[in-house]
């Protein structure tokens, strides 16, 4: 098996099974060591903010969190992070429950809000300031940057030393909406020197006059993350609060809450590198930006990274689990191929996808020598690889349709399909020879012409006759006819992701070929949204789960069937 995935992906180091996981040994250490963990469950949390569909990133840190608790027999809640009133949208809450249901994880009857602690966390804030630990501040963002200092200077605020019940009256002014935006923050004050940007007294709520989505208008202030977060952890017994790596430098803040509010407990914050993947962008930003601009039809366009798009092109959740567990849990910042994504579906579908004949560009095949009006059915099997998926019948007649690539007149060496004079062998029934074509007045192809061999039924060549190849085909007399989306990459970068790029310009003009009046099998006529099969030679493709219907049936191609990626402008 590594040996196959080595010659697949390039980038070896990704391949991880086996490897210790070092999140899952600081909480195995937690455990043994006693202390605060002492008789603890371990509990987790997944904490999206639903501003956007979930995206393969995501899921990394999903897998962990959920993983890490089903590891250790523990819990992990579901918290929407909606701290934030401009952004968060309904759609987008239940997105998230619906992606990581079909994943197949589950927070049972723990689902929360960062809204839900909207109370406590304003009554922690006042805390502070009775502790001296917070202060009111009347500099605008501009002038707390212009005040921020640098590595030799401390910053500065003028309101720093303001008197606690001074602040306690303009933070309860600010609650009660007696200020504009902007007008006036409520900072942490811990260190203006500090090293660590995040402790140069950091803001922990702004005014912000916007209708939330859970709560209404009865807030005009909101706490910022940083100062959330931890409470957030607190109010729900967190134990382990696993976050990717640029919250690093936010975890001496985290801890800093922890310790100066009467906090109901203290959850251990741990770090692991974020996913990043080739060909992609993971960017809500910029993901926001192909819907608006266009390019994509929606965050569930087939051709987007998120997990709605990915689950109508056509991946399991069995290959997206699979992904996640190999690329294993680093501390150091990767980007993985997405080919390597590719592999672990191609994997998956390779053992359980239902085999089937599809023509994507047609041309008629005429058996010349095979009776008017004849039908045969002949028996195959659904997937060689998986005897429990039995077998389907199909038929065979006079007239055929095959790939328009599948004949050439005058073919290259070692092109083994049909060319006058040639013997192919027609998957699961007869060999023919071909013995000529018939061409319009553009000179293109309509019609190629064959004759059959009775004697060969089943595809076995008679004695002295070598058979080289094999192709696909569907009956012209009971084909059902399909629309067929071929994806690629939607971007000719590697790294459109990257600083100097703008990935607006390096968007692939192919990434999406739509195919009419493609031939199928008249099986996949009652294939339902969602289904997957393989393509004998062309690839796996699913079932489209918004645009197909049974009038007018829409198959969109998953992954092709092989790793030959090679792009070209």
């Amino acid at each position: 098996m590594a040996e196959e995935i080595k010659s697949s992906v390039e980038n070896e180091e990704i391949i991880q099974e086996g490897s210790n996981n070092f999140i899952a040994a600081a909480i195995a250490e937690d455990i043994a060591a006693g202390g605060q963990y002492e008789g603890m469950t371990v509990h987790t949390r997944f904490p999206p903010e639903p501003n956007g569909c979930l995206h393969i990133g995501h899921v990394k840190a999903l897998c962990i969190d959920f993983g890490m608790a089903e590891k250790f027999g523990g819990m992990c809640n579901l918290r929407m992070d909606d701290t934030n009133p401009t952004k968060e949208k309904e759609e987008f809450i239940d997105a998230i429950k619906t992606d990581i249901h079909w994943l197949g994880y589950d927070w049972e009857d723990r689902f929360y809000y960062a809204s839900d602690y909207f109370e406590p966390t304003y009554n922690f804030a006042v805390e502070l300031i009775k502790k001296g630990l917070a202060y009111v501040c009347e500099l605008t963002a501009d002038e707390v940057k212009e005040n921020r200092g640098d590595l030799n200077t401390p910053a500065t605020s003028p309101y720093r030393d303001r008197p606690i019940e001074e602040s306690l009256d303009l933070f309860e002014r600010m609650k009660n909406g007696e200020f504009e935006d902007g007008a006036m923050t409520l900072r942490a004050k811990i260190d203006l020197a500090s090293p660590n940007w995040n402790m140069r007294d950091p803001v922990i709520y702004r005014i912000k006059h916007e209708t939330h989505h859970q709560t209404g208008d009865k807030w005009c202030i909101y706490p910022m993350y940083d100062f959330a977060h931890p409470i957030e952890d607190a109010m729900e017994g967190i134990t382990h609060s696993l976050c990717s790596l640029e919250f690093e430098n936010h975890r001496p803040l985290y801890n800093w809450v922890i310790e100066n509010i009467s906090a109901p407990a203290k959850p251990r914050q741990i770090e692991f590198a974020r996913l990043g993947i080739d060909y992609t962008v993971l960017s809500k930003r910029k993901l926001r930006r192909l819907i608006d601009d266009g390019i994509v039809s929606g965050w569930d366009d087939p051709r987007m990274p998120t997990l709605a798009a990915l689950r109508r092109r056509g991946y399991t959740p069995a290959s997206i689990r699979n992904f996640c567990e190999r690329i294993g849990v680093a501390k150091n910042t990767n980007t993985v191929q997405w080919s390597f994504l590719e592999f672990c579906l191609r994997e998956d579908l390779n053992n359980n996808a239902i085999r089937a004949m599809a023509v994507l560009d047609p041309v008629k095949l005429v058996i010349t020598n095979y009776p008017e009006g004849q039908t045969e059915t002949f028996e195959i099997e659904n997937n060689p690889l998986n005897e429990a998926e039995g077998k389907r019948n199909i038929t065979f007649s006079r007239e055929l349709y095959i790939e328009a690539d599948d004949f050439m007149e005058e073919p290259p060496k070692k092109y083994f399909r049909l060319f006058p004079g040639n013997y192919v062998r027609l998957k699961g029934t007869y060999i023919v020879k071909c013995t000529g074509c018939k061409k319009d007045e553009n000179g293109n192809i309509v019609e190629v012409y064959a004759e059959y061999d009775p004697s060969t039924r089943g595809g076995n060549p008679p004695e002295g006759l070598k058979v080289k190849g094999t192709i696909h085909w569907v009956n012209a007399a009971d084909c059902v006819e399909a629309e067929v989306r071929i994806f690629d990459r939607l971007f000719t970068v590697p790294n459109p992701d990257a600083a100097d790029v703008d990935f607006m310009e390096h968007i692939n003009p192919k990434s999406l070929v739509v195919k009419k009046n493609c031939k199928l099998e008249p099986c996949l006529a009652c294939a339902k949204p969602g289904d997957g099969f393989q393509f004998l030679r062309l690839g796996y493709f699913c079932v489209d789960n918004v645009d197909s219907s049974p009038e007018h049936l829409v198959f969109n191609r998953s992954v092709e069937l092989k790793d030959s990626y090679n792009f070209k402008n």
